[in-house]
């Protein structure tokens, strides 16, 4: 969930290593749990256009749902 987290609060667009660092994961487990993210769907990547390029990866609407459910639970178990 911090993965998704980390990923909506920079406006659903950022850089593997910036979401990793808002996520407060290490490199390996960022990689495990980000492959699977992006495996099913969702979160996605794209080429980035601006000076710098490189991939940034975005929520998909299957991550966005995934999210808003995730949140719902947390809002039950509290």
């Amino acid at each position: 969930m911090d993965i998704l987290r980390a990923l909506s609060e920079e406006g659903g667009v950022a850089k593997k290593t910036h979401i990793m660092q808002k996520a407060y994961l290490d490199w390996r487990n960022f990689q495990k749990h980000f492959n699977f993210l992006i495996e099913h769907g969702f979160v996605g990547e794209r080429e980035e256009d601006s000076v710098g390029g490189g991939k940034v990866y975005h929520l998909t609407e299957k991550g966005k749902d995934l999210l808003k459910g995730l949140r719902g639970v947390e809002q039950v178990l509290r």
